[in-house]
């Protein structure tokens, strides 16, 4: 998944401000709000921010004044500026006053959004990656199961192959990827990620390859898509197995030809992109069953590498749980905090049904619970639903197919945590984004 950032949205329409933010939160990212520039300027000093999103027009400090004072006293972070109709001038002038880029008002999606966002990201980490060049992507290996995989990354890392990376959700599949990205001849260019799960096939046509101005309705303007802005870099397929079929043919011609046009365009493209793709779900029976077309299948699974779940990494939990804790414990404000002697012999005989991702979360909430210098059993065990009682009462509902049982577990959460969705996807072990991605599909929004 992308990663998660804090943002500072600025908006003085108080509408806007709320979709905007509620918007980055679904995607998974801390936001913070301010009504006006002086307002962000004050936050801004007194908590650091990776990016933040500002409109033009403000009272009493507008986004011109902003983006230059940021600019000058924290030239790290990244802005992007939103303009109405018929100021694209004004937009322009920010971007060479030192803006990453503009959204024109009204919005088209929160998709559009969150690509815009998700690339300025980007830029900032490879910025950041560039001036500290001891700076390495998250640590894969501890122990000999893992130790394979980043055997198998290395020596994949120095060719061009497509990488399909296989594994149970929240086996690290995303952090595989970028270390692959990291250790390849195009470290320098970029990553972009794209999850085939979370967006509509139209949306997902349009993200992907990237849109003509009035080629559909709303593409008031030419958008470049995800493909496009990875020239010179590694371009990530997340659950791929989720991929429409009407979207596979025209994947398979990108992976042929090596080219392909926006949506609505004649122009031809080149993709000079390394491609790795990601899924969960087992894609040959998909191929029998006619879900998945076999050609693309061949494509994608070049050099297949499956990345193993927790509950057979015993001695490694330990280890991982570590180091987790290592940058949760800086993240949230507690850097001092071990793990107990007790709590260290206690991990490794949990199932983790959720993998790398349920023990973070079990990390994070236990940060919170800890009252001393350590992290006890206790904590760690306090107030679980998934893995415990609640796994329990769904798996032993066997007569319900997978699906069925995932609908009402992510129902469940939701009503027990009043709708909360980030309660609710920390009960669940998963993303905030990825449990958005359940209530969209299990049709549970309301």
């Amino acid at each position: 998944m992308p990663m998660m950032a804090k943002i500072l949205v600025v908006e003085d329409e108080a509408s806007l401000r709320s979709f905007l933010v509620e918007a980055l939160e679904l995607a998974g990212h801390d936001v913070a709000a301010a009504e006006d520039g002086r307002m962000a300027l004050e936050r801004a000093r007194e908590e650091r921010f990776h990016l933040v999103l500002t409109d033009l027009a403000m009272p009493h400090l507008d986004g011109m004044g902003l983006l230059s004072v940021l600019r000058r006293e924290q030239p790290d972070v990244e802005v992007v500026v939103l303009t109405a109709h018929g100021s694209i001038e004004a937009a322009v002038d920010a971007m060479r006053q030192g803006a990453f880029d503009f959204l024109q008002k009204p919005l088209g999606s929160p998709g559009e959004l969150r690509l815009v966002v998700e690339r300025a990201l980007e830029r900032r980490r490879l910025r950041s990656a560039k001036e500290q060049p001891q700076a390495r992507a998250p640590q894969l290996a501890f122990g000999p199961p893992m130790d394979t995989v980043v055997k198998l990354i290395d020596k994949v890392a120095a060719t061009d192959a497509t990488v399909l990376l296989l594994g149970e959700s929240g086996t690290g599949k995303e952090v595989a990827a970028r270390t692959l990205h990291e250790r390849s001849p195009r470290q320098e260019g970029p990553f972009s990620a794209v999850n085939c799960a979370a967006l509509s096939p139209a949306l997902l046509e349009s993200e992907l390859f990237g849109h003509e101005k009035g080629a559909f309705t709303g593409a008031d303007e030419r958008r470049r898509g995800r493909l496009e802005l990875a020239e010179g870099g590694t371009f990530f397929l997340d659950e791929i197995g989720e991929l429409p079929r009407e979207l596979q043919a025209k994947l398979l011609r990108v992976l042929q030809e090596k080219r392909f046009e926006r949506v609505g365009g004649h122009q031809t493209i080149v993709a000079d992109v390394r491609w790795v793709a990601a899924t969960h779900r087992d894609l040959p029976n998909m191929v029998r069953e006619g879900s998945f077309r076999e050609d693309l299948f061949h494509r994608i699974a070049v050099f297949p590498v499956t990345l193993p779940p927790l509950r057979e990494r015993g001695p490694e939990i330990a280890p991982l749980a570590e180091a987790l804790l290592d940058r949760v414990g800086a993240e949230m404000g507690r850097p001092r905090l071990r793990l107990s002697a007790e709590a260290l012999a206690w991990l490794p005989t949990q199932t983790w049904p959720g993998n790398v991702r349920a023990l973070r979360n079990r990390l994070e909430r236990a940060v919170i619970l800890a009252e001393g210098a350590s992290i006890d059993v206790s904590d760690l065990s306090g107030g679980l639903t998934l893995g415990g009682t609640m796994a329990h009462e769904i798996t032993s509902e066997s007569d319900l197919d997978l699906a069925t049982l995932e609908r009402q577990a992510v129902a469940r959460a939701m009503a027990r945590h009043g709708n909360n969705r980030k309660l609710a996807a920390a009960a669940l072990g998963i993303g905030v984004r990825t449990l958005y991605d359940k209530l969209k599909r299990y049709e549970l929004e309301s």
